[in-house]
């Protein structure tokens, strides 16, 4: 055989083993993509199924015998008296409109929800591991959509911030919608968003929006995931300048020591570990 024969042979095998790995890798692929977004829909199909579970205020629900129905009266900032309802489970009072989610998973927190974008999924809070919720779902089954969970530093009731984390899913679902919060005109449609807890309804407005990223341990500069208690109001208002002063375009905001803040943390990849934040405080009972 002739040395261009013997060449042409080599070039021919060469060319079908690279087809062959292509072919394999565009499979492999396309089976990760239909997996990732079929776990995806399935996500999204059980968070419909979840938001059937919330309890609305004229639906007549009676809980066994042994889970009391108790009312608590509260005066509104405006001074009006508001009651609501709350089911006693074992000592820990939930929201009436809660309390089947609360019963199927008493992880359950809260539901937060931001008007016109695809966030409006539940919290949950697993104080023995902090990720547990990263890759699963409110049933506690693989995921890789996870659901949205709150730190372990974090009390929803004491706590000076709360820090909510999401995944920022190639689907647009769970805390992909933050990012929209770079934009100023998305900012101004959208200053305010719901987090609803099973101890209180609360709404909360936004203060400021921004890129950054989870840094070295010996880092010392400004970690926004490290803040959920204030110790002086300096700290606190260090805590709010910061947020405030990374934020791309100009928030007014009369943010004082004392108001509650919450903190919602996606990935972002504009460097490596990067995070986007939105920060709020809290307006309203």
């Amino acid at each position: 055989m002739s040395d261009n024969k013997k060449k042409a042979k080599r070039n021919r095998i060469i060319y079908n083993c690279l087809l062959v790995l292509f072919i394999a890798i565009f499979i492999g692929c396309a089976i990760y993509l239909i997996s990732y977004f079929m776990e995806s829909k399935k996500s999204e199909d059980t968070v419909d199924d979840l938001k059937d579970l919330v309890i609305e205020e004229d639906e007549d629900v009676v809980f066994d015998s042994m889970y009391e129905e108790v009312v608590v009266a509260t005066e509104t900032d405006a001074g009006e008296v508001q009651e609501v309802k709350y089911i006693n489970f074992d000592g820990t009072l939930v929201q009436k409109k809660f309390a089947r989610l609360y019963k199927q998973n008493n992880d359950f927190i809260g539901w937060i929800k931001i008007e016109d974008t695809d966030i409006d999924y539940p919290v949950m809070q697993s104080m023995y591991e902090e990720e547990y919720y990263i890759y699963r779902d409110f049933e506690k089954q693989s995921s890789s959509a996870g659901t949205l969970f709150i730190d372990t530093s974090s009390d929803v009731i004491m706590s000076d911030n709360i820090l909510i984390y999401g995944h920022n899913m190639h689907t647009g679902k769970m805390f992909h919608d933050l990012l929209e919060y770079e934009s100023e005109d998305f900012y101004e449609k959208h200053k305010t968003f719901t987090f609803d807890t099973i101890h209180g309804d609360a709404t909360y407005e936004v203060i400021a929006a921004f890129r950054t990223k989870i840094y070295e341990v010996d880092y010392t500069g400004f970690k926004y995931y490290q803040f959920f208690d204030a110790s002086s109001e300096e700290e606190f208002m260090n805590y709010v300048k910061n947020c405030v002063s990374m934020t791309p375009y100009t928030i007014i905001n009369d943010v004082k020591y004392g108001d509650k803040l919450i903190t919602l943390s996606t990935c972002a990849y504009h460097t490596t570990n990067g995070r986007f934040v939105v920060v709020a405080k809290k307006i309203e009972d």
